[in-house]
Parts: C-alpha cells; structure tokens; sequence
C-alpha cells in the first residue's frame, strides 16, 4: 500500500517527500511539532494538541499555515489516504523559505506545513515488565515549553539511554532535581502514596497526556502534588512512570541500573494506563 505524506499543499508519496533547502526549519530549527495519538481512527485530545500546536506557534511568532479547520480536515485526509487506525499524526510548521540568515525574514514567507503518520501496535492495558531509564544532565535551553524542532540535547540524552541498555533518559538539571525524560513527562510515587510531577514551566513541556492523566487521577482521588523531586528521590520511590502521547502510562522500573520500589510494575501506575487506554478508546479531549 501507498504511504503518503502531506508537504505545502500536496498530498505525496512519502518516498518522494522534501521540503526546500532552505527552509528555516532545516537549517536554523525555526519551527514547532506536534504528535497526536490514533486509537481505532480517532484522534486522541486532538483540541488540547492543536491548541499547544497554536501556543507553540504564537511563542516563535509564527502564523499559522492553514486555517485551524483546514488543518483538522488536512490531519483526517491523510490518516484516510494511510488507511491509519493506530498510530501517530505527525505535524511541523517552520517559517518558511528564505535566504539564510538567522534573523526573521525582511519578506513575508508563507509558513511550511508537512504531515506525516506512522503506524504502531495499538497500546493495551497491561503495561508489560516495565522499563529501564537513565539519568542524564539536562543541556537544553530555557524554553522547553514550546515544542520546538531544534531536539539535538534530547537526541543526545536518549540515545546515551539506549547505548547504556535504557529505554528513556531521565533530564536532570543543575540543582539535582528530575525536570522530564528526553521525550516524556516524569512520575514518581512516593512511599507515602503521593503522586508527584514537576509543575509546568519553562523547564518542561506541558504534555497533553499529563494533562489527561492529572483528571483522571483526580477521579480515582489520587493525591497529586505538582512539585520538583530528586533523581536519589526518584530512586527511593514506591513507583515511577513516564507519559507521552505514545508511550501512554509506561511504568520505570529501574533508574541508573537501581531498583525502583520491588522491581514490578506498581499497582498506581497500572491503573493509571488501564484507565488512559480506556480514556484514549474514545478519543476526546478531558477539559
């Protein structure tokens, strides 16, 4: 079967896919993306990733390519050419083309749109034995909350995770403190039954699924402290998790080649993914 991808305006054969070379997104990372999960051909909160998709833009000053509606038409048209029922939506908008400089273009360029999807295994409520991560210095700039393009320290920090035998690398910034993983949010659950993630600022990125999974622990009356912890905290914690909008609820089960908790996946954690998957079967945003 075909794959196609959508480049500017066109539909194309994902083979022969390509942007201009001097699209500010190539050469400077001028640009924003967003991933949206597809769970039996629904979108999963796609309100909540195409409104991030909007703050990302208007942090950058970037203008929107298309109009809103056209974008959730163009979105639906290509997971139908695909034939996608689960997977990921993939989107990037950059500036533009225009002649290299790193200061914004002196002319109006019309922002650059490309779609792609990749296909998966569809998630299921059992979250398997658990993964490994591996800590590693946060070297990232400062404005980790747009989701920007330019992605070489979290490049850096997973793929010494992988090289060490880990799944995800665990960000941890100056003051010893866990910030995220390079393509996650971080969980812990502490001794005393307390679920902790690091508040949304500057240093993180306010992922949608961790959005969702807060109002859901909220419904199983989950206590839920929004505050930093420590990677010796993270270590010495009951449970431990990551979150994306592909990984879903992902149990860590061991940090640095250390133990979390008794070396299983916790029962928080596996309620939380079994009522994610539930959640991401209908496919609509938690508000």
């Amino acid at each position: 079967m075909a794959r196609y991808a959508y480049v500017n305006g066109r539909y194309v054969d994902h083979r022969e896919a390509s942007v201009h070379i001097e699209d500010r997104g190539y050469q400077l990372a001028d640009g924003v993306y967003e991933v949206v999960g597809v769970r039996d051909g629904k979108l999963i909160d796609e309100k909540l990733h195409i409104d991030r998709l909007g703050r990302s833009l208007g942090e950058l000053r970037i203008d929107w390519p298309v109009a809103r509606p056209t974008l959730g038409f163009i979105i639906r048209e290509l997971m139908r050419r695909n034939r996608l029922r689960d997977g990921l939506v993939y989107m990037q908008v950059t500036r533009g083309v225009a002649r290299r400089d790193h200061a914004f273009p002196t002319k109006p360029v019309k922002p650059a749109l490309v779609l792609t999807t990749k296909n998966s295994k569809r998630a299921e409520p059992d979250p398997g034995p658990g993964i490994a991560v591996k800590s590693h210095p946060d070297i990232r700039w400062e404005r980790c909350d747009i989701k920007t393009v330019a992605l070489l320290p979290n490049v850096l920090a997973k793929q010494a995770a992988r090289e060490s035998g880990a799944y995800e690398a665990w960000l941890v910034d100056g003051k010893g403190n866990v910030t995220e993983g390079a393509s996650t949010n971080a969980w812990i659950v502490t001794k005393g039954g307390e679920l902790v993630t690091r508040a949304t600022d500057n240093a993180i990125l306010a992922g949608i699924t961790r959005h969702t999974l807060k109002v859901l622990a909220g419904d199983l009356q989950l206590k839920l402290v929004e505050r930093p912890f420590t990677l010796a905290e993270a270590k010495d914690a009951k449970e431990a998790f990551i979150t994306s909008a592909t990984s879903f609820v992902t149990p860590v089960v061991k940090i640095d080649g250390d133990t979390v908790g008794d070396g299983k996946v916790g029962p928080t954690a596996r309620r939380l993914r079994e009522e994610y998957v539930r959640f991401a079967a209908d496919g609509e945003a938690v508000t």
